[in-house]
C-alpha cells in the first residue's frame, strides 16, 4: 500500500516544480510531507529515492546507466523533457575527466552517486552528467540531448530559438535549456529542482562510438533512442 501524508500549509515553490509533471493531484495548497509505503513512513527525500532506484541503480557500470536513462525523463524545476541520447565514461577511459585521478575539478564525478556534476567544455558550454559507480571509483554519464516535452516556451526563451527540435540538441544546449550551471554541481538528483522518471513505454536503444572526443574513439559508449529526431547527431554503429 502507498499513501501520502499532508498538512495544511502552503506548498513551497520548490515542490510544486517538483510535482507539477504527471502528479497533478499533488498540486495544492498542501505540504507534501512523506509518503508511507506499507508500514513504513519514509521521508520525502527517501520516498524519492526509493522511487527512482526501482528502476535504475546510479551503483552500476556508466554504460548500464547510460542505456537505461534513454527514455527517461529528466526535469529542472519543472522544464525539460525525454532523455534520447547520452555517453558513458568511465576511470579507466582516456577519455573521461576522471582518468588522470581526483581533481578540484571533477572532485564530484568520484561520488557518492547519484550526484550532478557539471563542468564547462572548452571554457563556453557547461555539461551536465550524473554520476555513477561506487564512491571514489569515477564515472558519470554526459547528457547529451533532450526530447522538450516540458516548459517548451521557457527553453525557447532561454535559447533565444524557436526551432523545438534544437532546443536540447547536444550538451551545452541541454545545459541552457534548463538553465544548468556549475552551482547545480555536486547536488543530488533525488531533491528538488530536479525530478527524473522512468520511460513509461518500451524503449528501442541504439548504441556506437561516442563523438567530440579524441581518445578511445571507437569505444561504443554512446546512447541514443533510435529514430529520435532530437539527437545532437545520428548514432552510426560501431
Amino acid at each position: 500500500m502507498v499513501g501520502f501524508l499532508f498538512v495544511r500549509r502552503p506548498m513551497p515553490v520548490v515542490l510544486r516544480h517538483y510535482f507539477a509533471y504527471g502528479s497533478a493531484n499533488l498540486l495544492s495548497d498542501e505540504l507534501f510531507i512523506a509518503i508511507i509505503c506499507g508500514n513504513t513512513l519514509l521521508p520525502l527525500r527517501a520516498a524519492i529515492m526509493a522511487n527512482i532506484s526501482s528502476w535504475i541503480d546510479f551503483s552500476a557500470s556508466s554504460p548500464e546507466v547510460a542505456e537505461r536513462l534513454i527514455g527517461a525523463t529528466f526535469l529542472v524545476g519543472g522544464v525539460g523533457g525525454r532523455i534520447v541520447e547520452t555517453e558513458a565514461y568511465d576511470r579507466e577511459d582516456p577519455a573521461s575527466h576522471s582518468f588522470s585521478g581526483q581533481t578540484k575539478r571533477n572532485a564530484v564525478m568520484f561520488g557518492p552517486p547519484g550526484r550532478i556534476y557539471v563542468y564547462r567544455s572548452y571554457g563556453i558550454h557547461w555539461c551536465l552528467n550524473f554520476v555513477c559507480r561506487e564512491e571514489g571509483h569515477g564515472a558519470a554519464v554526459l547528457i547529451r540531448a533532450l526530447e522538450p516535452t516540458a516548459g517548451i516556451d521557457v527553453m525557447r526563451a532561454r535559447r533565444g530559438l524557436e526551432n523545438i527540435r534544437l532546443l536540447c540538441a547536444g550538451p551545452g544546449r541541454v545545459c541552457q535549456a534548463l538553465a544548468i550551471t556549475h552551482e547545480h554541481n555536486g547536488m543530488e538528483i533525488y531533491a528538488p529542482p530536479f525530478q527524473l522518471l522512468a520511460a513509461t513505454e518500451p524503449i528501442d536503444v541504439a548504441r556506437g562510438p561516442r563523438i567530440g572526443i579524441s581518445k578511445a574513439m571507437d569505444v561504443p559508449w554512446r546512447f541514443g533512442l533510435r529514430g529520435s529526431p532530437f539527437l545532437s547527431r545520428p548514432i552510426k554503429p560501431s
